[in-house]
Parts: C-alpha cells; sequence; structure tokens
C-alpha cells in the first residue's frame, strides 16, 4: 500500500510483452503520428498561406489542425519511447501534465466542433446573415472561448484529480494517464467529486452535442430543398466530414470516461481509447482535404508555386 505522497511515478500499460509485437506497436503509432503531423501541418500552411481560405470554416479548420496535433503531440510520442526502451514509467509531475495537456485539447477541440456545426448552419440556412454573425472579430471571439473553456476544464480536472489520496498503487491500466485509471487508485471518497465534476462536465458535453445535432437537423432540412446537384454535393461534402468527426469523438469519449467498472476491461478501454485519441487527429486531415474542393486546389497551387 503506498499514499500520493510517497508515489514519484506511474507504471504505464504496455500493449504487449512480446518484443516483437511491442516493435509493431511502435511502427505502427510511428506512422499514425506522422501521418497526423504531415496532414494537419499541411493544413495549416495551406490556409495560413492562401488568403482565398481566409474565410471562417478555414480559420475554424486551422484551430481544430492546431488542437489535433497538441492531443496527439501529449501521448503518442510518450507511448513511442515506452515501447521502443520497453520501459513503462511515467514520472508523477510528468503524468499531471500529461493529463492537463490532453484534457485542454480535447475539450478546447469539442468546443469548436460545436462552434463549426454553428458556422455550418449559419453558411446554409441563413447565408445573407454570414458575414454579420461570424465576422472576423466574432471569429476569433469564439475561437478563444474555445481554447479557454479547454484551459478551464484541463485546470479543474487535473487539480481535483491529483489531490486525491492514492493507496491502490501506481499501475494505471492505460497506455497515457487518463482520469478513469487514475480514480482506481484512489482509497477514500474523495475520489466521488471528481466523479461528480466528469458528470457536470458530461451534462455541459451532452448539451453541446444536442446543439450540433439540431444544428444539423435544420442544415439537412435546407439542404433537400436546394435544387442544384452541385449545391447539394457541396453542402454534404462539407457537412457529412464533420457529423462523422463529431460522431467518433463523442460516442468514444463519452463511453471511456462514463462507462460503469462493471464493463471496464483492459483490452476493451484500450482499443476505446486509441479511437477518441490516436485516431481522430491522424483521420481529420484527409476526411476534410480529401472532400473539400477548395483546399484541395490551394494544396495544388502551393505545390505548383514551390516547384516554379
Amino acid at each position: 500500500m503506498t499514499n500520493s505522497s510517497s508515489i514519484t511515478q506511474f507504471l504505464l500499460l504496455a500493449f504487449t510483452d512480446r518484443r516483437e509485437l511491442q516493435l509493431l506497436h511502435f511502427w505502427l503509432f510511428l506512422g499514425i503520428y506522422l501521418a497526423a503531423l504531415l496532414g494537419n501541418g499541411l493544413i495549416i500552411t495551406t490556409i495560413a498561406c492562401d488568403h482565398h481560405l481566409h474565410t471562417p470554416m478555414y480559420f475554424f479548420l486551422l484551430n481544430l489542425s492546431l488542437l489535433d496535433l497538441g492531443s496527439i503531440s501529449t501521448i503518442v510520442p510518450k507511448s513511442l519511447a515506452n515501447s521502443l526502451w520497453e520501459n513503462r514509467a511515467i514520472s508523477y509531475p510528468g503524468c499531471a501534465a500529461q493529463l492537463f495537456l490532453f484534457l485542454f485539447f480535447i475539450s478546447a477541440e469539442y468546443c469548436l466542433l460545436t462552434i463549426m456545426a454553428y458556422d455550418r448552419y449559419v453558411a446554409i440556412c441563413n447565408p445573407l446573415h454570414y458575414g454579420t454573425l461570424l465576422g472576423s472579430r466574432a471569429c476569433v471571439h469564439m475561437a478563444a472561448a474555445a481554447w479557454g473553456t479547454g484551459f478551464l476544464n484541463a485546470v479543474l480536472h487535473t487539480a481535483n484529480t491529483f489531490s486525491l489520496p492514492l493507496c491502490q498503487g501506481n499501475v494505471l491500466d492505460q497506455f497515457f494517464c487518463e482520469i478513469p485509471e487514475i480514480l482506481k487508485l484512489s482509497c477514500s471518497h474523495s475520489y466521488l467529486r471528481e466523479v461528480g465534476l466528469l458528470v457536470v462536465s458530461a451534462c455541459l458535453a451532452f448539451g453541446c452535442f444536442v446543439f450540433i445535432v439540431v444544428s444539423y437537423v435544420q442544415i439537412f432540412r435546407a439542404v433537400l430543398r436546394i435544387p442544384s446537384e452541385q449545391g447539394l454535393h457541396k453542402a454534404f461534402s462539407t457537412c457529412l466530414p464533420h457529423l462523422a468527426v463529431v460522431s467518433l469523438f463523442v460516442r468514444t469519449t463519452m463511453f471511456a470516461y462514463l462507462k460503469p467498472p462493471s464493463i471496464s476491461f483492459p483490452s476493451l478501454d484500450l482499443v476505446v481509447s486509441v479511437l477518441y485519441s490516436v485516431v481522430p487527429p491522424a483521420v481529420n486531415p484527409l476526411i476534410y482535404s480529401l472532400r473539400n474542393q477548395e483546399l484541395k486546389d490551394a494544396l495544388r497551387k502551393m505545390d505548383v508555386s514551390q516547384k516554379q
């Protein structure tokens, strides 16, 4: 039995004990990480350099790519190092920093996805008021609100989680520091404070999800009234990828943080955590770039200018 004052490090979950599979995990995660860096880096560079893309939709997409880079860079490099050097340890301050940064980025990303749903709603359902409702100042304020909300949420959860007395060892059944796994190490009823805070956060997240769903119901109703087949295709091509990202993100995150302990299995938790923490940052650039003609045209122009 240990207490939190004597814990200097945590032991993270190893994907496997076999060296061959550890190296397979290393190369797989390295490929995903490099794909996320390349894809999000290209989106950020393209939007920043092409003045035709300096619109609210692409401004929010640039912020989404920044958050994706931050979230995947918070957890994957440590996992890669642990697999390569067969080391499961992460220091107590390192675990707190990882938890804070990851919560910061994914909370801000969820807020931003909600804002992006509002952006698409205004663009399709109220196009005449788009410039008024989503001017440059309003967009900056909304993006700042998303980042600020993520920061506040991360501070509250990290401070509350790491103030708990821990006496159930220092082994986490996860490949990165996650709140539910740390709560399992608590030895007092104080952990109920964090559970209550998670429930409050989940209620707020559910409110955002309801807003997103209502926005898309209105969007699809408006889209089905568009007589032009080209306009219909353009509207769906910008909305469906966003809806797919939100759906994957919300379902896996809610399951990871709100599932009852009775259905908590290391292998299941591992798969779910990969789906909400590693997959979206790597898949988002593909979804948005492959189905967005303006972004693809801007990428081609940038490639041609570099060759010249």
